[in-house]
């Protein structure tokens, strides 16, 4: 399990017996003020436990819904557009409008973690929006992926994420054009 320096040290009641119990192996010092029970920790752990408002999407999403077989350089995390930056090397931040940041959002279990990520559904309708922006052969890839599981998708899920965006029909024209 993870903790936070202030969380071990309502445990362990001071910094004295924290820095002991990391002494005696009992906790392991993972980065500066995250701790854990066990000396090897998944990365994917640490970033929810780091950020756990934020939601993963992008090249994240795509490669945890087995849209792609390319695994992602960096952790894609969208947050809102108010919320403060993060500095993290391993993470790529995406920042959301804030009255789009909730729609789509679910949880599923990635080598037994719970994270937030946005929903398949809501994933291709970024993948189209950002068609430009992407690699055509991933792009492809991942539009590939989608066609072969047309029927498990939510069409009403989609109209409806959809209508939140500006330029709804031209999207929803693509998507046709692209998917169904």
């Amino acid at each position: 399990m993870l903790y936070f320096h202030k969380e071990l040290k309502e445990k362990l009641k001071s910094d004295y017996q924290i820095q002991k119990a990391v002494k005696m192996h009992k906790y392991f010092k993972i980065e500066n003020g995250l701790y854990s029970d066990v000396e090897f920790v998944n990365p994917l752990e640490i970033i929810c436990k780091k950020y756990p408002n934020a939601i993963f999407t992008l090249d994240s999403a795509y490669y945890y819904y087995n849209l792609t077989d390319v695994i992602p350089d960096y952790f894609y995390l969208a947050t809102k557009r108010t919320d403060t930056r993060i500095n993290d090397k391993n993470v790529k931040q995406v920042f959301i409008p804030n009255d789009l940041f909730e729609f789509g959002k679910t949880q599923i279990e990635i080598e037994n973690i719970k994270i937030n990520i946005y929903d398949e559904e809501r994933m291709l309708i970024e993948l189209i929006r950002k068609k430009n922006t992407i690699p055509f052969d991933y792009y492809k890839e991942i539009i590939s992926s989608y066609r072969k599981k047309t029927n498990e998708l939510d069409i009403y899920k989609i109209q409806e994420y959809i209508s939140y965006y500006k330029n709804e029909f031209s999207l929803y024209d693509a998507l046709m054009r692209e998917v169904f």
